[in-house]
């Protein structure tokens, strides 16, 4: 396939050998066309004479070119390098003479590259010794072929009129190798935000630091220390132009601006390709503006080095053989350590070369972690994402060495609310006078990159070249210190959503009482300091969180193997496990089933796993397990702790796994939008995203607890023990305290609390009222102050825990004289009438409900056609309104207005499933439309079974039972409201 695509590329090349080659796009093709095949002919060769180069780069820049992703790393940034050189070379060759009549001789780059590290890094990886090996230098030449084909005059007509690197870096790097784009998080900052994020700073420094210059006064030094291409460099010396501009400046704007680049306007750059790109940006800016740098005795001040290192005296590298690395490392160090840096801004990336965490990196993040276990209660935390260090890395430069200043970083906007970053979020708090944060959501995990009314909702990285952008939401903070500190600080936050949030941020520059536009939030204690402008009140921040009520709380099980460890059929799964555990199978056998048992993945070495698993245990049938993968989606599993067959086993989620226990299922903090019902019930083993963020399981009763453990020691469990409820000795005392003694010894009572939780989760009105408190943290549950409040909430949580358990029939529901409102739901139905014969497909799934991407499903549009009830199945309703003493209309504003039918195919529906019913959600999961996406027949690869297609109507009715029990639940939540025990831990 790598060959078929070179030669393909090849041929298209030779095909436009002859056409004029005069726009930056076409010519960002051929180069990027041209490096691809540079490094198909770098991949796999040995580089020993660049040893001596890719030591002195690990050196300097604090990373290490190891295994196959740090090779492809180093080669990639070495190609990239040579046609970025040649590229600026060429350029800076034209402008020099834009009239010139000779061809270009990329040969000769290197003496077009004024930067001494640039002119050493290329001359380096040009040197004849070094090309010829690797069978580059054709390449080159080629390229340098195609650079005399360009007009000229109409390509540097076009580009100077647009931004160089729109065509020159993102794009390139796209289509030069797309997983390293990704990998390194390298995103072209669309110009709108760089501009704000400008303005804003210029702002700032005039209303809140005293500062009328701006960015332009000579005091402030600004850093931006990931720099890339250069956009935020360029557009400061801009906007001090604009300013000069407006004080009356003319002739001298130019020189100005050369000095500020020089001496107080800094970018740092890890990667040598985009280094280059900035230089060129930098260097064409103050070409136009009759400025240029001289190419003997200057140069902007970007610096290929590593942002987050060489900030404390004591870190020089020493001496490499590259005089002009050695150089630019001390250069960088002196600004690290002695400018007076006063603004810090830009785009942190959001990933890391897996090669890069020196100590003094980790450093950066270490006061972050600090008491999030002991302090704040939190045992499981994520910093790891480099976009946080960038921010340790403001926070000291500003708040600890310069005393004032300000940040401005657009960056991933977990921090703002995430329980991972209380502990950031307090040193802000600490280190800065007044935060503002623009919040531009665009996240598909949160929201699915839809607004609140369901419109379209892209990341702001969503350009013309890159329409997909990123599928994390991002923020912008702006963060300032001043020499007088506030007694308290301030912090004001907005949010942005929709297709027009670019515009919308540059607009809001204009309008008068900018601070107006943001809502003013008090960050406290019982929230976790989040950012976000929240309605919570105080009420409910007295009340329990979910997880305070339990002894043990447990995560779901993480497959990680492309579903080949669970499936529908167990007839299917067993015999695929049977395969894989024989020893007389060969692997070829087993990689021809194609599934995940024979791909590699993170940590899982597809070879060297099975013979440890074979070698560890035979295959045991009372290991096919049922497995609830989704909410109403419950299949069946294989399960297995030797390690890694699963990626995360939960040896102690098994160990509570028997016959007459049960758990509840909650998450930590909702990141779904919407996310509907944040609680679930099951009798089986569960995935970890059976609720989106994360499922967490918490057994009803604890037994047979034979791991190590603080958590169970305590526990004093004995291997047989009888089975003891899962409560935390506050929770215990509370129930102590109604007159519910001796629970260990009473299963019902030891039940009594998670049924009471169900009932409140499920309340409309419950989660109404703290839809901001409950997306947070835990649910927190109010506990009622009398025991028959307790016990009549749990005789509701009772009910609810029925409708949502998938391994018992429900009579009256599923079985049995079915209720009135429940008997018309989801009827299997053909379009005009008459019998289907599923033996002739008629039960296919073709309506494009779901279908393969990449490992996971992702669900489509489907066809699901709204419609009026029937006189009959209005009377139906009534008929269940009346027996739950409920009116026609109140049942219909619980099930909606209208139903829907919902095809399979052209000639197949099920009849009558209600509105809400329809869309019903629990952890961010449509369940009808998501259990449909996994059984589509692109998906599914079968029909139907007669079985299957029953359990549609089977989960309409269960939810529609639901549906109808929230009056109950709501007026159960309501009186427990009003009478609530004081919590006390």
């Amino acid at each position: 396939a790598v060959h078929g695509s070179r030669f393909e590329e090849f041929l298209k090349r030779a095909m436009l050998h002859a056409a004029p080659v005069n726009s930056p796009a076409d010519v960002a093709w051929f180069l990027a066309s041209y490096a691809r095949e540079a490094r198909a002919r770098v991949e796999g060769q040995a580089l020993p004479a660049l040893d001596s180069l890719r030591m002195a780069l690990e050196k300097a820049l604090g990373i290490t070119f190891e295994g196959s992703r740090g090779n492809h790393f180093f080669r990639s940034t070495l190609v990239q390098t040579l046609f970025y050189g040649v590229f600026s070379a060429w350029v800076l060759w034209h402008q020099a003479n834009p009239a010139r009549r000779d061809t270009f001789d990329w040969r000769s780059a290197a003496w077009e590259l004024h930067v001494p590290m640039l002119q050493a890094l290329f001359a380096q990886l040009a040197m004849p010794q070094h090309l010829k090996p690797l069978r580059l230098a054709e390449v080159l030449s080629l390229a340098g072929a195609l650079l005399n084909r360009v007009e000229r005059e109409r390509f540097f007509a076009n580009f100077e009129e647009a931004y160089a690197v729109q065509y020159f870096y993102e794009p390139f790097l796209e289509a030069f190798d797309p997983e390293l784009r990704k990998a390194l998080g390298v995103w072209y900052t669309p110009p709108e935000i760089v501009r704000y994020q400008v303005e804003r700073v210029d702002q700032v420094l005039r209303d809140e630091l005293g500062l009328p210059d701006g960015l332009a006064d000579e005091r402030v030094y600004i850093l931006d220390p990931a720099c890339g291409t250069g956009a935020y460099l360029v557009e400061v010396l801009k906007r001090i132009g604009t300013t000069l501009a407006e004080q009356g400046e003319e002739g001298l704007i130019g020189a100005t601006l050369k000095q500020a680049v020089q001496s107080r306007v800094f970018g740092f750059e890890l990667l040598p390709a985009p280094f280059v790109v900035a230089h060129l940006q930098l260097g064409l800016l103050l070409q136009r503006l009759g400025a240029p740098l001289d190419e003997e005795q200057e140069r902007a001040g970007v610096y290929l080095t590593n942002s987050l290192t060489g900030w404390k005296a004591g870190a020089e590298q020493g001496q490499s053989e590259f005089p002009e690395l050695d150089a630019e490392g001390a250069a960088a160090n002196s600004i690290k350590r002695d400018a007076p840096i006063l603004v810090v801004l830009g785009n942190p990336p959001y990933n890391a070369f897996a090669g890069v965490s020196p100590q003094e990196e980790k450093g950066l993040v270490r006061p972050y972690k600090e008491g999030l276990i002991d302090v704040w209660g939190i045992k499981k935390f994520n910093l790891d994402e480099l976009y946080v260090r960038f921010f340790g890395l403001a926070e000291r430069r500003i708040a600890e060495m310069t005393g004032m200043g300000v940040v401005s970083y657009i960056s991933n906007f977990s921090y703002l609310s995430e329980p991972s970053f209380v502990v950031m979020r307090q040193r802000l708090l600490a280190g800065f006078d007044k935060l503002w944060f623009d919040n531009l959501n665009g996240d598909s995990r949160e929201t699915g990159k839809r607004t609140p009314e369901g419109l379209p909702d892209p990341s702001v990285f969503s350009t013309e070249y890159n329409r997909e952008g990123i599928r994390k939401g991002t923020a912008i903070c702006l963060l300032v210190r001043k020499a007088q500190r506030a007694p308290l600080p301030q912090v004001y936050y907005r949010e942005f959503w929709g297709t027009r949030k670019k515009q919308e941020l540059l607009e809001s520059l204009t309008r008068p009482n900018l601070e107006e536009q943001y809502d003013f939030v008090a960050p406290v204690v019982e929230n976790r300091l989040v950012f976000r402008a929240t309605d919570v009140t105080d009420q409910y921040l007295e009340w329990p969180l979910l997880s305070d009520l339990a002894a043990v709380v447990l995560n779901g099980l993480m497959e990680k193997r492309g579903g080949a460890l669970f499936a529908i059929d167990p007839a299917a799964l067993e015999r695929r496990m049977r395969l894989y555990y024989d020893r007389t199978v060969d692997w070829e056998t087993l990689d021809a089933l194609d599934t995940g048992l024979t791909k590699d993945a993170a940590g899982f070495e597809a070879r060297k796993v099975r013979p440890k698993v074979q070698a560890a245990e035979p295959f045991q049938q009372e290991r096919l397990c049922r497995y609830a993968l989704r909410p109403f989606d419950t299949r069946y599993c294989y399960y297995s702790d030797v390690s890694p067959l699963w990626n995360r086993s939960r040896p102690p989620l098994w160990e509570q796994f028997w016959e007459g226990n049960s758990f509840l299922i909650s998450r930590p903090k909702g990141v779904a939008s919407p996310e509907g019902i944040p609680f679930s019930f099951t009798r089986v083993l569960g995935d970890n995203d059976f609720l989106r963020g994360h499922a967490y399981y918490i057994p009803l009763l604890l037994r047979r607890v034979s791991l190590a453990g603080p958590v169970f020691q305590s526990l004093n469990l004995a291997g047989d023990s009888p089975a003891t409820a899962n409560l935390s000795e506050p929770a215990r005392r509370y129930l102590g305290a109604l007159g519910i003694a001796d629970i260990d010894a009473d299963p019902d009572s030891a039940l009594l609390l998670w049924l009471h939780a169900l009932a409140i989760g499920y309340s409309p009105a419950y989660l109404a009222e703290h839809e901001d408190g409950i997306r947070m943290d835990w649910p927190r549950i109010p506990l009622p102050a009398h025991r028959d409040l307790l016990l009549d909430s749990a005789a509701l949580g009772q009910r609810v825990a029925a409708l949502l358990d998938t391994e018992r029939a429900l009579p009256g529901v599923t079985t049995g004289s079915i209720e009135p409102a429940l008997r018309p739901l989801a009827v299997i139905a053909r379009a005009g009438g008459g019998a289907l014969d599923p033996n002739a497909g008629h039960l296919t799934l073709t309506a494009g409900w779901g279908y393969p991407s990449g490992s996971g499903v992702m669900p489509g549009r489907g066809d699901a056609r709204p419609r009026d009830y029937s006189t009959a199945e209005r009377e139906a309703i009534a008929a269940s309104a009346a027996t739950l003493g409920l009116s026609e209309e109140e049942a219909l504003a619980r099930l909606g207005s209208h139903t829907y039918d919902i095809y399979l195919n052209d000639l197949a529906h099920w009849r009558n499933i209600p509105a809400t019913v329809w869309g019903y959600t629990i952890g961010g999961y449509q369940v009808l439309k998501k259990w449909l996406s996994y059984r589509d027949e692109r998906v599914l690869g079968r029909s139907l079974t007669i079985d299957e297609a029953q359990e549609v109507r089977e989960i309409a009715r269960r939810l529609t039972a639901l549906l109808l029990l929230t009056p109950a639940l709501d007026i159960n939540y309501v009186r427990i409201k009003a009478e609530t025990w004081t919590w006390a831990v």
